[in-house]
């Protein structure tokens, strides 16, 4: 079992960035690909970002391509968001999750789940 936690939200005004983080337990981190997701209220889950075991292959929403990046340290179990450019329609919670496969966006596809950090782009 892998459990996830992600920090690394806030508020920040369109233009910032913010860098997010998923802590991951478990000494079979580095055999899953990891994903990024968002909600927002009233809204499906959204896929952001998807990095494969290695760190080798990512792959981006249209939405967020060029102005986020996805990277992970399997030394520290960790995988990072780097979001820059923030628009307001980046505001969501999100959450980070494990799945076998790279290149995965449909949320069914992924096991395990995080708690999600809240982040919140001001106009």
């Amino acid at each position: 079992q892998v459990q996830l936690v992600e920090s690394g939200g806030g508020l920040v005004q369109a233009g910032g960035s913010l860098r997010l983080s998923c802590a991951a337990s478990g000494r079979t981190f580095r055999s899953y690909a990891m994903g990024w997701f968002r909600q927002a209220p009233g809204k499906e889950r959204e896929f952001v970002a998807n990095i494969n075991w290695s760190g080798r292959d990512t792959y981006y929403a249209d939405s967020v391509k060029g102005r986020f990046t996805i990277s992970r340290d399997n030394a520290k179990n960790t995988v990072y968001l780097q979001m820059n450019s923030l628009k307001p329609e980046d505001t969501g919670l999100y959450y980070c999750a494990t799945t076998r496969a790279a290149y995965e966006t449909s949320p069914g596809e992924y096991n395990y789940w995080g708690q999600g950090t809240q982040v919140t782009v001001s106009s």
